[in-house]
């Protein structure tokens, strides 16, 4: 009995596969463990509705700002610059500037313009309201997936369902503290914005209403510390969150949390230019239409960058930056279901499916060995490292199993064998043929090969496509099928076949009918 190199791999497989699947297996404190889907475990199941009219409202602001910011750009004089009913109105005072207008406004794609002499009303087209719902809603399928991912939870199920509801399933979630912050992370809008303070009339801010602070295109902001103290600032921010690049929990002088935010080029040259020409005056940082912080601009700010300050605790300000970073919601979302899914569902699902899995792996055995003899039982032997090879890899990742996944893992006992039937078939034709043993192992084993590598790469392909485009509980079978595959061509094809080597020398001409389950006349 020798050892090959194609054995060695094998027991290094399977000892492989034995120590990371046992922390799982055993339910061991130390190790990597696979993490159950919400169907196994239980966890968080919501039903989110979109605030799609918010999204129209916050591109008309959007909108506003570029305009108004183009115009200053070209030194055009503007007045009464005005939102209102989702329309931007405004006039020149100089008719002159009515082509320079008219360019700027032309560049812009999905509005419709409206001129009465020197007075404008910009407006979205139908066609663009419909547009921006739309891409509301699927941005916000990206951005709460993206803040979860973030967050650092495993697999969590993020999709669109129906024409304005998103479906989020959270496995794992089990205290009510928890379910609390996941719930403030997703729904936190994390628009952020950056307005100039109405330095003019921002000290009647406490005795003015909404209405009268509109009539000069101003809105009144909170400060999110104290709530008493109000701002006075303007309506048309300098710029927004959508020009925001990263954002990093950091820590000030005095040791308190902050969050440093990185803007793109076109928002740091925003930024630079309004602060060269607004030294002395003051500049609100607002997330979410509350005001941070107010500093007064000292001098031109450049590189793009810029803090925002607030009395954050350490978690808070973690979840900000993840939920900046992410990207601000375009539109609000609001629950419509809630419901906690106890785990209860989860370990019936488990003992059905172990009963599956043990029922199709006891059978698949039994044929094996009744039918090719020894050679089903090494196949039985590659099959059983196959499996501890799929619960350690998927525990290395730390990939989440869950009920669809224990389907794949089933589907993938009979999927995994099938590359040894191939190969025992292709054998038992060379025997026949009058091939001796070893050169019947040798080249059963070749002739095997591409049909195998044919049939585990379309396979695979369809897994990855599936894993690519699927959601939750299809990834999770995607995984499983993955794995399965690429652990099954490692122990069918590379390590049965070091097995042959090793003991070929040992096997009796005369009684192939129990190594291959075959009969040759004359002991041939």
């Amino acid at each position: 009995m020798k050892l090959n190199y194609r054995v060695l791999v094998f027991l290094a497989a399977a000892i492989f596969g034995l120590a990371l699947s046992a922390p799982s297996l055993l339910n061991l404190s130390k190790g990597p463990k696979i993490t159950l889907g919400l169907d196994l475990q239980g966890g968080l199941h919501m039903l989110l509705g979109v605030d799609t009219d918010e999204a129209i409202r916050s591109k008309i602001k959007s909108l506003a700002s570029s305009i108004k910011y183009a115009a200053d750009d070209e030194d055009l004089i503007v007045d009464e610059f005005k939102v209102k009913d989702g329309k931007i109105s405004f006039e020149l005072l100089d008719k002159d500037d009515v082509p320079k207008m008219d360019e700027i406004l032309k560049k812009i794609e999905g509005i419709a313009v409206q001129k009465e002499g020197l007075k404008y009303t910009v407006s979205l087209t139908p066609q663009e309201i419909e547009s921006v719902k739309k891409y509301a809603i699927t941005q916000a399928v990206d951005t709460i997936r993206n803040r979860l991912d973030q967050f650092g939870l495993a697999e969590p199920t993020v999709a669109k369902q129906g024409e304005e509801k998103i479906l989020v399933e959270v496995p794992g979630i089990k205290t009510p503290e928890q379910e609390q912050r996941i719930r403030e992370l997703i729904a936190k809008a994390a628009h952020l914005q950056l307005m100039a303070i109405d330095e003019e009339r921002a000290a009647r801010v406490d005795s003015m209403t909404p209405a009268e602070a509109a009539k000069y295109g101003d809105v009144i902001l909170q400060d999110a510390q104290n709530p008493r103290r109000k701002y006075l600032v303007k309506e048309i921010p300098i710029l927004d969150g959508s020009m925001l690049t990263d954002a990093r929990v950091a820590f000030d002088q005095n040791n308190q949390p902050v969050i440093n935010f990185t803007l793109n080029s076109q928002g740091a040259q925003i930024f630079g230019d309004f602060t060269g020409k607004n030294v002395g005056k003051r500049l609100a940082v607002v997330l979410d239409n509350k005001v941070y912080s107010a500093p007064v601009i000292r001098e031109r700010i450049g590189g793009g960058s810029g803090q925002i300050s607030g009395g954050f605790s350490v978690k808070e300000a973690h979840d900000v930056a993840i939920a900046l970073r992410s990207g601000a919601l375009l539109a609000p979302v609001f629950m419509e279901e809630k419901r906690s899914v106890g785990p209860s569902l989860g370990a019936d699902s488990i003992k059905a499916s172990m009963i599956a899995l043990i029922t199709g792996f006891i059978a698949v055995v039994i044929f094996m060995v009744f039918y090719y003899g020894i050679a089903g039982a090494i196949a039985d032997v590659a099959l059983i490292v196959n499996l501890f090879l799929i619960l350690a890899v998927m525990a290395l990742f730390g990939a989440t199993l869950t009920l669809p996944g224990m389907a794949g893992i089933v589907l993938t006992v009979g999927m995994a064998v099938d590359a040894n039937v191939i190969i025992n078939e292709r054998i038992r034709e060379l025997l026949y043929e009058g091939k001796s043993v070893a050169k019947a192992i040798e080249q059963g084993y070749a002739n095997a090969f591409s049909a195998i590598l044919d049939a585990n790469i379309t396979t695979l392909i369809a897994a990855v496509v599936l894993y690519a485009y699927g959601t939750g509980p299809i990834k999770g079978f995607a995984i499983t099928m993955s794995i399965g595959i690429l652990a099954s061509m490692l122990t069918a094809i590379l390590g049965t076949h070091g097995i042959w080597q090793m003991i070929e020398h040992k096997i009796d001409k005369r009684r192939l009918n129990l190594w291959f389950g075959i009969k040759l006349e004359g002991g041939k």
